[in-house]
């Protein structure tokens, strides 16, 4: 066999996991070590982000960040912070599509990481386990693309009224 036959064409459609890693990460008890005497209901704020950066024509960087707060009162018990980041190479594949892998197979590909790093560091830090639930990427990449086009109907609309006036 050559070369040429067992390569494949660069027009092939392609979507590949090159490198998942920890990009930053971050456990803080400010109140330690008296926040494990307190009493009462914790409350748990979760903050969910994703940054992309293109690399290249064809390499990605997709970053999904996760801030967990937890409050007891009025006292911040713990906050978890994690950023996990990949590296996909998308070759081949039409631009729209790009972008819907970029936001919902990549955060999903990160995220299994993601929780059992912030798991990790809850009990690691001295408090009860924390299991983050899974999380619908396609429903969130859906609903950002509705207030993508809300947003851009709304500046459209007040350039219209703008131009009427």
């Amino acid at each position: 066999m050559t070369d040429e036959t067992t390569a494949i064409p660069a027009q092939q459609p392609a979507f590949t996991v090159e490198k998942i890693y920890v990009k930053d990460v971050s456990f803080e008890v400010p109140g330690a070590p008296a926040v494990f005497n307190d009493q009462g209901q914790p409350d748990l704020n979760l903050n969910l982000n994703q940054q992309v950066q293109r690399l290249n024509d064809v390499l990605f960087e997709v970053v999904l960040g996760v801030t967990l707060t937890c409050k007891v009162g009025d006292k911040t018990a713990y906050v978890a912070e994690v950023k996990q980041a990949g590296l996909f190479g998308i070759a081949g594949i039409e631009p729209a599509n790009v972008d819907a892998l970029l936001g919902t197979q990549c955060p999903n590909i990160l995220f299994p990481y993601v929780r059992q790093l912030v798991s990790d560091l809850v009990q690691a830090g001295g408090f009860p386990p924390f299991f983050l639930q899974p999380i619908n990427f396609e429903a969130v990449y859906m609903e950002g693309l509705r207030q993508r086009a809300a947003q851009q109907g709304a500046d459209l609309s007040g350039l219209e009224t703008a131009g009427n006036a």
